[in-house]
């Protein structure tokens, strides 16, 4: 089945307690892309500048990414600095160039309006509902977003939320979407706002998922060294999109699985700074780490 992500691609200069890196090729759409292609055929619509180098490019066609609806335009590709504190649980930004991303008007190919599946990454309610717009006729399509669009544009974001079929949240954006702070309560009383489901990230904790029908909870995969948590819930979301693009129904059983893939992929991601851990596994070594999630929920 096909998969769309709408999202930014940025170079990150990212400091952690394991080091410093420049120029680490991330962005929302990235994550989720690199995650995602290790389940199936992704198709990105983003846009880059004209210092955007080729071999990022190739580097994302060999891993199965259709970069048809990745436009390049005059100027810089967005940029973002960040540091993590000791015990990686908190970012300070230093530093965000918009650049081409800062008059992102989203064009979804032709060839892409027929996805079955879409993921609108972290972007504004107005830009998520122009990339719906484009794609009406698919069957499943979750939104990502952040505190700051539910602070200034919260009648956009309720609108869209009537629109998708789920939204992905942490604990903090949650809380203010619903002025719970229970989060069962705040994910229950996420769903009167619209989705059919709701994704609650707890980034060590966990996850939990929530629909009129089931609830579900997963731990994270106990990682030894995390490296660089940036882009881990943006590719949490790919492996949870990517492994259900495959199945052939959005059945309880099929939802439990693509949770435990995300957790999975996240898993991956946060080893390694960028994308350098999801470039180098492989979807055996996804599966290996499957298997042992799942032993370690078991009962």
């Amino acid at each position: 089945m096909s998969l769309l992500v709408v999202g930014s691609t940025a170079f990150d200069d990212i400091e952690t307690p394991h080091g410093t890196h420049k120029d680490q090729l991330g962005g929302s759409s990235t994550h989720f892309a690199m995650s995602a292609a290790h389940f199936t055929k992704v198709r990105l619509v983003s846009v880059v500048g004209e210092d955007f180098p080729a071999d990022s490019r190739a580097m994302l066609e060999t891993h199965g990414i259709d970069l048809q609806g990745l436009e390049v335009k005059p100027g810089k590709t967005f940029r973002w600095s960040g540091r993590y504190s000791a015990d990686m649980n908190s970012r300070e930004t230093l530093d965000v160039q918009l650049n081409t991303f800062g008059e992102f008007d989203p064009k979804v190919p032709p060839a892409y309006q027929d996805s079955r599946h879409v993921f609108l990454a972290n972007a504004s309610p107005a830009t998520q509902m122009s990339v719906l717009e484009q794609t009406a006729n698919c069957d499943f399509a979750v939104a990502d977003t952040m505190n700051l669009w539910i602070d200034i544009a919260r009648s956009e974001l309720d609108e869209l939320m009537r629109r998708v079929d789920g939204i992905i949240v942490n604990d903090e954006e949650v809380m203010m979407l619903t002025g719970e702070t229970n989060l069962i309560k705040a994910g229950r009383k996420l769903l009167t706002m619209g989705p059919k489901l709701v994704i609650l990230k707890k980034g060590e904790h966990g996850c939990f998922l929530f629909s009129n029908f089931f609830q579900y909870a997963m731990p994270a995969y106990p990682t030894e060294d995390v490296v660089d948590p940036t882009g881990a819930g943006d590719s949490f979301a790919g492996g949870f999109m990517g492994f259900l693009s495959t199945c052939d129904s959005l059945s309880l059983w099929n939802m439990k699985r693509a949770i435990a893939y995300g957790t999975v992929a996240a898993s991956y991601c946060v080893e390694s700074f960028g994308v350098d851990g999801l470039k180098s596994a492989t979807r055996e070594d996804l599966e290996r780490r499957y298997q042992e999630l799942i032993q370690f929920v078991a009962v």
